[in-house]
């Protein structure tokens, strides 16, 4: 309803309207018109050219969103770690996930070195994930920047990981771009398979959960990240060893 250019569109009085009922929610939807022009002081065809900016006719479509949209939050259960686990157990950790596992792996120790990249709480599992890889001694780096300056020779034998929940971040599909026209290997996580960055990738590995979103906020569960970034460095390592003997 209150979307940035709608609000960027409100004047002086607008503002101040918007800002009372954002306080004030679960009021304005039992106030009458007048009401609310003398709690606000402001008049009732400022209240009427508001409800019109948000797309209502008038004041009382007005409160019945407003009153929707109170229901929608009121509804948001956000669901145990219990709940989240099991649903990875039961959805990932099953058919080709294994397999998908030991392809990045050995995609990865044939590399010289291993690029991370993503955005958000993505990059900062990104920067988690070149720092595990690291210390089981496969030089990583995370490169937030997509611009950052790397010479293509040493992008030719190098594998980059690229993180996503919903695998269609523009950021990180432009940088994917330019990695793989340099001629890094793309491995790619992503909460599902049917999405741009998976398509574009060599491998991919996908874990399959709910996405959670709270406050406009995306708080889906990092978890099988976590355990798939470690999951491949472990794989990595012992694949190295072997290699080595």
């Amino acid at each position: 309803m209150f979307s940035n250019d709608v609000i960027a569109s409100f004047n002086d009085l607008e503002v101040a309207l918007y800002d009372y009922i954002s306080k004030n929610s679960d009021k304005v939807i039992y106030m009458r018109i007048r009401d609310l022009a003398k709690e606000t002081h402001v008049s009732t065809s400022t209240i009427l050219r508001f409800c019109r900016k948000v797309d209502c006719e008038g004041f009382s479509e007005f409160k019945v969103k407003l009153k929707l949209l109170l229901d929608k939050k009121v509804d948001i259960q956000i669901k145990t770690m219990d709940h989240s686990l099991a649903e990875f157990m039961e959805r990932t950790l099953k058919g080709s996930f294994d397999e998908n596992i030991h392809e990045a792996a050995k995609q990865i120790a044939q590399s010289d070195s291993v690029i991370f990249i993503g955005t958000g709480s993505s990059g900062i599992l990104a920067e988690y994930g070149a720092r595990y890889f690291s210390s089981l001694g496969k030089f990583s780096m995370y490169i937030k920047d997509p611009h950052f300056p790397i010479q293509s020779n040493y992008l030719k034998n190098s594998a980059t990981i690229a993180l996503s929940v919903s695998g269609e971040n523009r950021f990180t599909v432009t940088h994917i771009n330019r990695l793989k026209q340099e001629g890094s290997k793309i491995i790619s996580i992503t909460n599902n398979k049917q999405c741009t960055i998976s398509k574009i990738s060599d491998i991919n590995i996908s874990y399959y959960v709910t996405e959670e979103w709270y406050n406009h906020s995306n708080i889906t569960t990092q978890i099988p990240v976590v355990y798939i970034l470690e999951a491949v460095a472990r794989k990595v390592h012992e694949l190295t060893k072997k290699s080595d003997t």
